[in-house]
């Protein structure tokens, strides 16, 4: 995490995230390296449709058609955080932690990890094969973390 902090410091990159299935772990683990306030600006923990529709502005039609562990809700929800934001790196977590919850077409441990840098958009589609919460939580943000590391060389 230190070297995380040190890069985005280096590059005067700041970083913003919006989480849902991790409540804020994301945030939590950049934020708990000391040094941290020079590069992270926000973390939201948009849990609820309503909040994802509210705060972040997803169209509730993709939620309706697509569902909120979804590509098309991923990208929204990084792609308005970085209006929201105005930071360099904005980072979109949504998907299903478990234990309960999954069904077959979106079983549990099904996460999409959005990354987004500039004009660059990365959507991450991961299915963790874990089926404990706290396993799948800590799972999505180490590979969060891995995917900003790879967006801010």
């Amino acid at each position: 995490m230190k070297s995380l902090i040190k890069i985005l410091t280096r590059k005067k990159l700041r970083i913003s995230v919006a989480e849902s299935c991790t409540g804020g772990l994301l945030a939590s683990s950049i934020t708990s390296v000391s040094g941290a306030s020079k590069v992270f600006n926000l973390g939201f923990v948009i849990y609820s449709n309503q909040a994802k529709i509210k705060i972040l502005k997803v169209n509730k039609n993709t939620i309706q058609k697509y569902g909120a562990v979804s590509y098309e809700c991923c990208l929204e929800m990084v792609k308005n955080l970085s209006r929201i934001s105005k930071t360099n790196i904005n980072v979109s977590i949504t998907g299903i932690a478990g234990p309960k919850g999954g069904t077959k077409q979106k079983p549990v441990g099904l996460v999409y990890i959005g990354v987004k840098r500039g004009a660059k958009i990365q959507i991450n589609k991961c299915l963790f094969k874990s089926k404990k919460r706290s396993s799948i939580q800590i799972a999505t943000v180490k590979k969060a973390l891995d995917l900003i590391l790879r967006i801010a060389k």
